[in-house]
C-alpha cells in the first residue's frame, strides 16, 4: 500500500522501472510517507541506519559490492548534512547513490520555521545532479517533477555514474497508506550507441527538426533512406536548414484557427536540433530525442527515449534493420494537404504586411542564399511559405530575444564576403541593435529588410491576449511611438551617412518596384537597408487571413472553446489592471 502523495508515487515508479531496489533509511517524520510506501512493496530491500553519515558509507559499500545503485532516505533539519562526507567519497569514486532528502514546503525556507533548511544549492562535488521536487498540485507540476525524477535516476549511471540528490517536498499529513497500486506514470530511458534499440516497425513516424546547423550530405542521405524504409516525414521550419526529400513545412497546416488536420497524429516523433520558434502544434504519443548531449530535453512533454549519439549513427542503426520495401504514402498525403493550403495562401488577398512580403519575396532570394529572421513576427511570417531549392536560414531562437539580430547577421556575413546575407527585422529589434550598423567591418554583402510598424506589432495581433487592453497595450506593452514614430527620414539619413544604400516602400506597388533589386544575386558597391512601413491592423488581418484558409467541425468547436477561455483570461487581466 502506497501514500497518496503523487511525487512520491512517481519516484517509486521510476525506481522500479530502473530496477533500483536497495534502500537505506534513517528515522524521521518528513520521510515517513516514502519509507512506509517502499517498506510495503516487496520489490524493495529496505535497511535501517540511525546515523545518516554511517548510512551513506553503508550505501557506498552496498553499491560497490552489489554493482547496483542504492537509495538513501532521511528527514528534514540537519539530517542531510551528515550525508556530505559519504557523498563526497561517492562523487570521486563514481558510486551510484541516490540521496532522497525529504523537506517541508519550500516556502518555509528562511522563515524561522523549525527543521526547514535550504537544500537548493549543494557543494559541487557531492552529487552529479541535484533536483527539487515539489508537492504536485497541477499537471505542470506532474510533468516537471516526472522529468526531473527520471533525469536524476538516469544520472546514477550516466557518463560513468555517481551520486545524485533528490530533495522531495513531503506532507506528513498524508501518512495513510491506502493506494493499492501505483498510478501510471511516464518513464524515460537513455539509449547509447551499444544499447538495444527500441522497435520502430508499424509506427507512424514524424521527424521534427528544430533550429539546426547546415546538414552534412551523408546525414541527409540517411534521413531520406529512413523515411523510405519507415514511411516517415520530416517536419520543420526554415531554421531547420533541412533541404532533403520528404520535407514538409507544416506551419500553414497546424496554425489554422478552425481546422485540425487528421494527418497530425504520430505514434513517434523523432526530435532533432535545438529550439524552434515555429510553435508547431504537433500531436504525438511519444517523443524520441536524438542528440550527442544525451540530455532529457522534453519540448513536447512526451519524451520517452533520449538517444545519446550522433544523428547519423541513429539513422544508420535503424536503416540497417528497416523494411526493405519503400513506402512514402504518409509524406505524399501530408504533401497534398500542404499544397492545397499553400495554393490558397499564394492566391488569397493578404494586406500589406510581413506575411505578404514573405509570400512575394521568398522565391526571389538567390539559391543557396543566407537568410536571418528576427523573432517573432518575421520568423512566423516567413515560415508559412517555402521554396524547392536550398535556403540557409538562421534565427536567434536560443534566448529568443529581440536583441542582437543585426549583430548576428553582420558577424555571419564576415565569413563569406562573396555570399549575400539577407535579414528580415522588425522595428523594435532593429532599433535595439542599431549601433551595430556603424561597425566598420560591414561589407557590401548585407541586405536588411526593416519592417517598421512603429511598435511591437505582436501585441496588437487579434490572437494575442493583450490586443483588447486598449491604451495600456498601445503605450506600454507594444511600446508604440518610440524611435521617431515611423519617421520617413530618421533611418534614411542614418543609413546613408553610414554608407548604406537606402530604399523604402509604403505599399505593395512601391515594394514590387524595389524587391528585385533587393534580392538580386548581383554584387553591389554598398550594403542595403530596405525600410518598409506597415501598420498593426494590416499585420493582424494578414495573420488572421493566413490562419483561416480551411475549416473542420472539430476545429471550429475547439477554437470556440479557446475563445471562451481567452475571454475569461482577459477579464481577469482587466480586473487586475483596475486594482
Amino acid at each position: 500500500m502506497y501514500t497518496s502523495e503523487r511525487n512520491i508515487q512517481i519516484l517509486i515508479s521510476v525506481l522500479k522501472h530502473n530496477n533500483i531496489k536497495k534502500i537505506i533509511v534513517s528515522p524521521g517524520t518528513m520521510n515517513l510517507c516514502f519509507v512506509g510506501s517502499v517498506k510495503n512493496d516487496p520489490f524493495f530491500e529496505v535497511y535501517s541506519c540511525v546515523d545518516e553519515r554511517a548510512a551513506c558509507y553503508m550505501a557506498s559499500g552496498l553499491a560497490v559490492e552489489s554493482g547496483e545503485p542504492v537509495v538513501l532516505s532521511c528527514t528534514g533539519a540537519t539530517a542531510s548534512r551528515n550525508y556530505m562526507s559519504g557523498l563526497t567519497e561517492a562523487y570521486y569514486r563514481k558510486i551510484p547513490i541516490l540521496a532522497v532528502t525529504c523537506a517541508q514546503h519550500f516556502c518555509r525556507i528562511g522563515n524561522n520555521v523549525p527543521q526547514s533548511i535550504d537544500r537548493t544549492a549543494i557543494p559541487n562535488d557531492i552529487a552529479n545532479i541535484s533536483v527539487q521536487i515539489p508537492k504536485i498540485n497541477s499537471m505542470d507540476d506532474e510533468i516537471g517533477s516526472n522529468l526531473l525524477i527520471n533525469k536524476a535516476v538516469l544520472e546514477l549511471k550516466h557518463n560513468g555514474g555517481g551520486p545524485v540528490h533528490i530533495n522531495l517536498e513531503a506532507q506528513i499529513e498524508s501518512n495513510k497508506f491506502e493506494v493499492s497500486e501505483l498510478p501510471q506514470t511516464r518513464f524515460i530511458d537513455r539509449i547509447e550507441i551499444y544499447d538495444k534499440f527500441p522497435e520502430l516497425k508499424n509506427k507512424k513516424i514524424g521527424i521534427f527538426v528544430g533550429n539546426h546547423r547546415i546538414w552534412d550530405k551523408q546525414l541527409i542521405k540517411e534521413v531520406e533512406k529512413f523515411c523510405e524504409l519507415y514511411n516517415a516525414v520530416v517536419l520543420c521550419d526554415h531554421t531547420s536548414n533541412y533541404n532533403g526529400k520528404y520535407k514538409i513545412m507544416p506551419n500553414i497546416i497546424l496554425d489554422q484557427d478552425n481546422y485540425i488536420s487528421p494527418l497530425n497524429d504520430f505514434d513517434i516523433l523523432i526530435h532533432l536540433g535545438d529550439i524552434s520558434g515555429a510553435y508547431l502544434k504537433l500531436s504525438m504519443k511519444e517523443v524520441w530525442r536524438v542528440n550527442p548531449d544525451g540530455k532529457l530535453t522534453d519540448t513536447f512533454s512526451k519524451l520517452r527515449y533520449a538517444f545519446e549519439m550522433r544523428e547519423l549513427d541513429f539513422f544508420q542503426k535503424y536503416n540497417a534493420v528497416g523494411n526493405k520495401k519503400i513506402n512514402t504514402s504518409n509524406y505524399f498525403e501530408l504533401k497534398k494537404e500542404f499544397d492545397e493550403l499553400e495554393e490558397k495562401a499564394l492566391n488569397c488577398d493578404i494586406p500589406f504586411s510581413n506575411i505578404w512580403m514573405a509570400r512575394n519575396t521568398i522565391k526571389l532570394l538567390p539559391k543557396d542564399g543566407y537568410l536571418h529572421l528576427a523573432i517573432l513576427n518575421s520568423l512566423r511570417s516567413w515560415n508559412y511559405f517555402t521554396r524547392e531549392d536550398n535556403l540557409y536560414c538562421f534565427s536567434n531562437t536560443g534566448g529568443f530575444g529581440i536583441d542582437g539580430s543585426l549583430s548576428t547577421i553582420i558577424g555571419s556575413s564576415l565569413v563569406n564576403p562573396n555570399k549575400i546575407y539577407f535579414g528580415i527585422v522588425g522595428d523594435l529589434a532593429f532599433f535595439y541593435d542599431l549601433n551595430s550598423l556603424g561597425n566598420r567591418h560591414i561589407g557590401n554583402n548585407i541586405r536588411i529588410m526593416f519592417i517598421n510598424n512603429g511598435c511591437g506589432t505582436e501585441f496588437h495581433n487579434y490572437s494575442h491576449p493583450a490586443s483588447s487592453l486598449g491604451s495600456m497595450t498601445t503605450n506600454y506593452i507594444a511600446a508604440d511611438g518610440h524611435f521617431g514614430n515611423k519617421s520617413r527620414s530618421l533611418v534614411k539619413h542614418y543609413a546613408e551617412d553610414l554608407g548604406f544604400e537606402y530604399i523604402s516602400a509604403e505599399n505593395k506597388e512601391e515594394f514590387k518596384k524595389y524587391i528585385k533589386h533587393f534580392t538580386s544575386n548581383d554584387k553591389y558597391d554598398k550594403p542595403i537597408i530596405f525600410e518598409v512601413f506597415t501598420n498593426s491592423d494590416d499585420e493582424s488581418n494578414a495573420l488572421k487571413t493566413i490562419r483561416n484558409l480551411k475549416k473542420s467541425t472539430i476545429g471550429v468547436i475547439k477554437n470556440a472553446a479557446k475563445k471562451i477561455l481567452n475571454e475569461n483570461a482577459k477579464a481577469k487581466i482587466k480586473k487586475l489592471i483596475r486594482k
